[in-house]
């Protein structure tokens, strides 16, 4: 039978529509309030604004705008309601964005996808999220908190660290990008260190089919979910693995990329979220990535709409190996070296790991220096292929995903 996080996750049609229509005027007003908001909800009637459908009548904030609004009035751009020092973290992401974090009431919600894949009390996980800056180790710690499960707080890299930490420690379940658990577990095949991880949950990345089967194989069950720095969770999968249910503390609409405007059911458009979170209340907030919704609900017995999970961004940015590369700092890595006329990240899969490969058009210069670049620049290592001026096609890509997700 299955066990439910709450009972929000089972609630009919019109019981969710009527907490919605007395939760949602109460997050505009709250939007209102704010500095950040005070122009484009100037003339908006929060009372008025009681459902989904309600919501395309609001403008769409997108990540570039957020960042202007923080870079003029840092560090949270007049989006935020409380003051910094009433947070419990401040976090940097890529950009620099700063984003606000709590630890009380699950705050950032990744309690239900952890009980969704079956981890709570008794249960040791660990936590290969980076803890460095960014939030997201602190969101799976949170929600581990919510589930009562203990945490092995590991971040990423030293391997052979990890293997024997989760060996000696007794580690059941794992957090952290699809890519990574494989290489804890063929690491700990190398060392013949047993060990006792047989739930996962994953997020940052694709979870491919044949590397989830492998993981199946093995003993592990691992579902996947779908957040972001910003809102927090956004959608998981449960046990029936028949697409991904939408968080019950977050209202998603697909959109025409670039627009407000809903696409029909079923149809691919980017994933635009409104965040019920009282501290932080993001409104319309157009993701840039990819999904579609899934008709029907879901056999688990969760009742919320569904999605069908990550299928890729609405504009050129990419996630490669969980971080993602976005098409500025392509411009950024041709502005250091007066060498470089042109540059071309290009994301592909090599078994089940991601592959970045950065082709440059250059003049001169020498491999190792753009390769050092890469790392300061995109933060990930990857190949330098130089090619001669003219050869990278004239299309107007500067990042290509050649990963396939189907």
């Amino acid at each position: 039978m299955t066990s439910f996080f709450d009972e929000l996750e089972t609630r009919g049609v019109d019981a969710r529509s009527a907490d919605l229509a007395q939760a949602l005027p109460q997050q505009i007003a709250r939007a209102k309030e704010l500095a950040g908001y005070a122009e484009s909800f100037a003339d908006v009637d929060a009372a008025q604004i009681t459902s989904a459908a309600d919501l395309t009548s609001l403008p769409v904030l997108r990540k570039a705008e957020l960042g202007k609004a923080q870079a003029a009035n840092p560090p949270f751009g007049g989006y935020v309601a409380r003051a910094v020092s009433g947070f419990a973290h401040v976090f940097q992401s890529p950009g620099p964005i700063y984003e606000p974090g709590g630890v009380d009431r699950d705050w950032w919600r990744f309690g239900r996808v952890l009980h969704a894949a079956g981890i709570g009390a008794g249960d040791i996980i660990q936590n290969c999220f980076s803890y460095h800056l960014t939030p997201a180790g602190m969101l799976f710690e949170n929600g581990a908190r919510a589930v009562g499960a203990a945490v092995l707080p590991a971040g990423t890299g030293q391997t052979e660290l990890q293997v024997t930490a989760a060996r000696d420690i007794g580690v059941t379940a794992y957090a952290g990008t699809p890519d990574y658990l494989k290489i804890i577990l063929d690491k700990a095949d190398e060392m013949g260190a047993a060990l006792q991880i047989t739930k996962a949950t994953v997020g940052g990345g694709a979870l491919f089919p044949s590397l989830r089967q492998e993981y199946a194989d093995r003993g592990i069950r691992c579902l996947q979910s779908y957040g972001t720095a910003d809102l927090g969770n956004i959608a998981y999968e449960s046990d029936a693995m028949e697409g991904m249910i939408v968080d019950e503390g977050v209202i998603v609409e697909i959109v025409t990329p670039g627009t407000g405007t809903p696409v029909a059911e079923g149809e691919v458009g980017e994933v635009v979220v409104t965040a019920l979170n009282p501290d932080y209340p993001l409104i319309r907030f157009a993701t840039g990535d990819l999904s579609a919704v899934l008709p029907g609900q879901s056999p688990c017995g969760r009742t919320n709409m569904r999605i069908k999970g990550w299928m890729g961004r609405a504009d050129q940015t990419a996630k490669i190996k969980g971080m993602f590369v976005r098409p500025e700092q392509i411009a950024a890595l041709v502005e250091r070296h007066d060498e470089i006329v042109k540059a071309r990240v290009i994301a592909t899969r090599q078994g089940e790991m991601d592959v970045m490969t950065v082709q440059v058009e250059a003049d001169g210069g020498n491999a190792a220096d753009f390769s050092a670049s890469v790392v300061q620049v995109l933060k990930l290592k990857g190949a330098v292929e130089i090619v001669a001026p003219g050869s990278l096609p004239r299309d107007g890509l500067v990042i290509e995903d050649q990963r396939k997700y189907d």
